[in-house]
């Protein structure tokens, strides 16, 4: 898949489940892009060799930061199977609000649900209240959204949560992770369960090269990590630098996944802005062992992955469709492809 007629980023996909055992899943993308209406949203049956223009989600004013979801229960009254779809409205640049909306025919009509958080204008300066990159995961009866939180006077960003049993209304605030200075900007969560009923959340944590003059124009945003039990208990749980074998280090907008790919532990997956190589870990996160995996697929802002395995089809152990679009600030096409991460 190659969109060459817009300008993107932050390409977010979405694996259909439902179809026969053994065949090729249906895939569905989409990507931020300012200028256009709405969000485009592409398909492809052929496990993302061809795609075609499917719909639209009609989400009015200028939004950015999509996430596609599939439950995979029902819940709060949607089937298995239907689409959960969450963005960043910045309206008329006055505030930011996280927004949900929900598809019961695989994606071609949409329907606005709630609004899970405020924030003020979209503004990354430390002391602004914006909110951002929403991230959706359904957990014991609740869905719980991830997302940036600028609102906190103690923090300049933290990593937040909220749930709800319904869809249309959101307990409290809960912290995920926060920096200890209040300068340090830990953003852009993603979370993958992994082998051992253990979950990984991924996040930029973004700090001052000089902690004495904290320049926000001179910031690094290495990737971090946490392993929990529970998914909703994260800030309990160790902040770990990601450092590959030879001591570098993913910056920028990470994402994460878990594949099965024949090994005892699987394999976790990780993506950074500034590089075209995935980081992997054979070893259930252990931070000593974190290897660099050569791609074809371009570095991009938020480079999803998604593992192909899967009941029916044993074939596609280890391989991973990859979706990409323009590093941060710059400009390219949406591109997807194929990677094998077998170990």
């Amino acid at each position: 898949m190659t969109d060459a007629s817009v300008n993107g980023s932050y390409a977010r996909a979405v694996r259909l489940t439902s179809g026969a055992a053994g065949r090729s899943k249906t895939l569905l993308a989409t990507y931020q892009a300012f200028g256009t209406a709405g969000f485009p949203l592409y398909r492809s049956d052929d496990q993302g060799r061809t795609w075609s223009k499917y719909s639209t989600i009609p989400v009015t004013g200028v939004a950015l930061q999509p996430y596609l979801y599939e439950l995979p229960r029902a819940f709060a009254g949607l089937p298995k199977g239907a689409l959960l779809f969450a963005c960043n409205n910045f309206g008329t640049f006055t505030s930011t609000e996280i927004q949900l909306y929900a598809s019961t025919d695989r994606g071609l009509t949409w329907t606005f649900l709630s609004t899970v958080a405020r924030g003020g204008r979209p503004d990354t300066t430390n002391g602004a209240t914006p909110v951002w990159e929403p991230f959706l995961l359904l957990h014991e009866g609740r869905l719980i959204c991830y997302y940036s939180d600028q609102r906190d006077p103690k923090f300049g960003q933290k990593l937040a949560h909220q749930t709800s049993r319904d869809l249309r209304t959101w307990g409290p605030v809960v912290d995920d992770a926060t920096g200890t200075a209040y300068a340090e900007r830990p953003g852009m969560t993603t979370i993958a369960r992994i082998r051992g009923d253990r979950w990984i959340m991924t996040y930029e944590f973004g700090e001052p090269d000089d902690p004495a003059n904290p320049d926000q124009d001179e910031y690094s945003y290495h990737v971090h990590y946490r392993i929990a039990k529970d998914p909703e208990e994260f800030r309990f749980a160790k902040d770990t630098p990601l450092l590959d074998e030879n001591g570098g280090a993913p910056n920028g907008a990470p994402v994460v996944s878990w594949a099965d790919d024949g090994t005892r532990d699987g394999v976790i997956i990780v993506t950074g802005n500034d590089d075209q190589d995935l980081f992997i870990n054979h070893r259930l996160g252990d931070p000593r062992r974190w290897t660099r995996l050569a791609t074809p697929i371009p570095a991009g802002y938020s480079r999803q992955t998604i593992p192909l395995d899967g009941p029916g089809a044993p074939g596609n152990r280890g391989l991973v469709f990859v979706i990409t679009g323009a590093q941060y600030g710059e400009s390219a096409p949406i591109e997807a492809g194929v990677v094998s991460v077998r170990g």
